[in-house]
């Protein structure tokens, strides 16, 4: 099959069109069968439930060349069940995992051509969604909904590669407690968008939030977990209700475990122990893991012994296994490949 003629290693994380999407129905109590569209846009309601209460979420994963030639995806189960607590949430009804999947397989298949080469640094975007396209005015759940994935492809999340990142410790909160910080909904990212563009506008690549409720603890980025490696090796993750529940993260962890031998410790992370950690990352879909090499403060800045010269050598090694696996040159456990063609 003849690619798209396509400059792929120069491609930034921006959206561009590909030639087809699914889409699905919610009208009566029940989902239609849905299939590939080639219409990119969207029609609704201007009372649409999305429009008006922000009833929407969402999700992210990949599609991968492999070094064998395959197109294949990585554990898109967790994407389906992720979807659904996020659905369960906001009252949106939820997508069966089956229909997730063939959705998957039947836009990655037909946009073939978009996905990028192996070896090129670049992988095929998927985003799959829902939202109340049914019309409300009172405060209330819509009564229609549709389910959409597209496809686009992409290069790094963030520019420059994988060069050490600087960040900026938030002054304003992520998620509150008992709200909405575990599941991907739309409302939360917007809710990020202006102490993003802080950020941004200082220089730093993203922000360091702290819980809500007692700002001692350290939370996520606004789009990534955190990953934090002790002076001896141990793997430290962040552990929260109002943290949402990385795939990439949980994927890590394993790798740490099983592939690397390293201890991992799940738990409340206090920002008072930054300064003890020699390496810190950021771990999600669109990052995979990016190293962190300082935080700025109110109180100064917090420095990691890793630098900002390059990725430290565990978090070197976490990402090369878990690239690895995904593009094909590392054995996976099982189940966590789905291939499509």
């Amino acid at each position: 099959m003849e690619k798209k003629n396509i400059d792929w290693s120069s491609l930034s994380f921006a959206y561009m069109p590909t030639d087809y999407r699914f889409v699905a129905h919610y009208k009566d109590g029940s989902w239609d069968e849905g299939g590939l569209v080639k219409d990119a846009s969207c029609t609704m309601s201007e009372s649409a439930g999305v429009l008006q209460y922000a009833q929407t979420c969402f999700e992210g994963l990949k599609a991968y060349t492999t070094k064998d030639g395959r197109i294949v995806t990585f554990r898109p189960d967790l994407n389906a069940k992720r979807l659904q607590d996020s659905a369960d949430r906001l009252l949106i009804p939820q997508v069966s995992t089956e229909m997730f999947l063939r959705a998957l397989d039947e836009v990655v298949k037909a946009n073939a051509a978009w996905v990028p080469p192996y070896g090129t640094g670049a992988t095929l975007y998927v985003r799959p969604f829902l939202f109340g396209c049914g019309p409300v005015i009172g405060v209330a759940p819509a009564p229609e909904y549709e389910f959409r994935m597209f496809v686009t492809p992409v290069g790094p999340y963030f520019k420059g590669g994988i060069k050490p990142l600087r960040l900026l410790l938030s002054q304003y909160d992520r998620a509150a407690p008992h709200g909405t910080g575990h599941i991907k909904a739309g409302l939360n990212y917007a809710m990020s968008l202006y102490p993003g563009y802080v950020a941004k506008h200082q220089g730093y690549a993203e922000n360091m939030y702290l819980d809500a409720a007692t700002r001692t603890h350290v939370e996520e980025t606004g789009g990534a977990n955190f990953l934090f490696v002790t002076k001896d090796n141990r793997i430290v993750t962040p552990k929260s209700d109002t943290i949402l529940p990385s795939i990439t993260r949980r994927s890590l962890v394993y790798v740490a475990e099983h592939y690397l031998g390293l201890e991992v410790e799940e738990r409340p992370v206090d920002y008072c122990e930054l300064k003890d950690f020699k390496e810190c990352g950021l771990c999600g879909t669109a990052a995979v893991i990016s190293p962190v090499g300082a935080v700025d403060t109110p109180d100064g800045t917090i420095e990691f012994a890793s630098g900002m010269d390059e990725m430290g050598p565990v978090c070197a090694k976490l990402r090369e296994v878990l690239t690895g696996i995904q593009m094909g040159e590392v054995e996976a456990p099982e189940g966590w490949i789905r291939e499509i063609c």
